[in-house]
């Protein structure tokens, strides 16, 4: 069955220097946790997975960049790392990894669950799709500055991108929501801009009225009329999103490589086989140990098949 595709909503108000978004995602995320099966996330951990999922494409929505905008945090608590990664085609794929023996509770917050020691990191990546040989991504560090992923995202706007932001984002097993609100930078001091400077105030202070079951549950349309109805737009587009992995046996065989020849092999199983599954889909890529050693032997006749 093909997957059914979520949408996100752009919206630029009328004469009023400030832009939206609004995403749900029900299917594509319904898909990320299906391919997450075996793992079962506890509900805190999919509600946190599930906001940095909208916030992704919320966030690559925003910057119409050609490439992969890759959210990433590595913790030193019960959950190590978190992942959510958008391309330009809003094509998306989230994952998490918990500690060993993890103990996890629903009342567990932002920085209980990821940052205990002080030590997580939290990084956002640019890899453009016509990226040069030996060109790198760019990188940015996000401060864990918040109690929440919204606040963490917006503490990072304001002082890094220098743009008043709005976000808000919620998730449950069922579907996860963001909403975004951006101030824009005006340009030539153009006279309408100048004369409702005010209206990103009350715009922002009507979108901290939203309630999560709202954001997670309302149609669109009524959500957008019932926040914004005193406040016309000019244009409002949407577009598609879906969820999407990258994987492919290349990667594995990249991966692989990357081990050395004597981890890779020490990872070649009792029935000769070597079996490497994607965190992100759940595909699995087995190996012979034949095509595992002539990935390190340049000589070697057999050719890795990955299947």
């Amino acid at each position: 069955m093909p997957l059914q595709a979520d949408t996100l909503h752009r919206f630029l108000f009328d004469n009023a220097p400030v832009k939206g978004e609004l995403v749900q995602l029900p299917n594509t995320w319904r898909t990320i946790l299906h391919a997450a099966k075996k793992r079962a996330y506890p509900q805190v951990v999919t509600e946190l997975l599930g906001q940095m999922t909208a916030a992704c494409a919320l966030l690559s929505a925003n910057l119409k960049f050609d490439g992969s905008f890759i959210m990433q945090i590595h913790g030193d608590g019960p959950v190590q790392l978190l992942v959510a990664e958008c391309r330009a085609d809003l094509t998306i794929r989230a994952t998490a990894s918990l500690a060993k023996n993890a103990v996890i509770h629903d009342d567990m917050g932002l920085n209980e669950l990821l940052n205990v020691h002080g030590n997580a990191r939290f990084a956002i990546t640019l890899d453009p799709n016509n990226r040069q040989e030996g060109q790198q991504p760019y990188q940015g560090i996000v401060p864990l500055t918040g109690e929440t992923m919204a606040d963490i995202l917006m503490h990072y706007m304001r002082t890094s991108e220098q743009l008043d932001t709005y976000i808000d984002l919620a998730a449950n097993s069922e579907t996860c929501a963001g909403l975004l609100l951006q101030k824009l930078p005006l340009h030539g001091g153009a006279q309408n801009d100048n004369q409702n400077l005010h209206v990103w105030d009350e715009l922002d202070a009507i979108a901290q009225t939203l309630s999560s079951d709202e954001l997670l549950n309302a149609p669109v349309d009524t959500l957008l009329h019932r926040l914004f109805w005193q406040y016309p737009f000019e244009q409002m587009t949407t577009q598609d999103v879906l969820f999407g992995c990258t994987c492919s046996p290349q990667k594995v065989a990249n991966m692989v490589k990357m081990l050395g020849m004597d981890e890779a092999c020490d990872m070649i199983d009792e029935d000769n086989r070597m079996e490497v599954g994607c965190d992100f889909c759940g595909q699995t890529y087995v190996l012979s140990g034949e095509q595992v050693r002539a990935l390190f032997d340049p000589a070697s006749e057999v050719k890795p098949q990955l299947h």
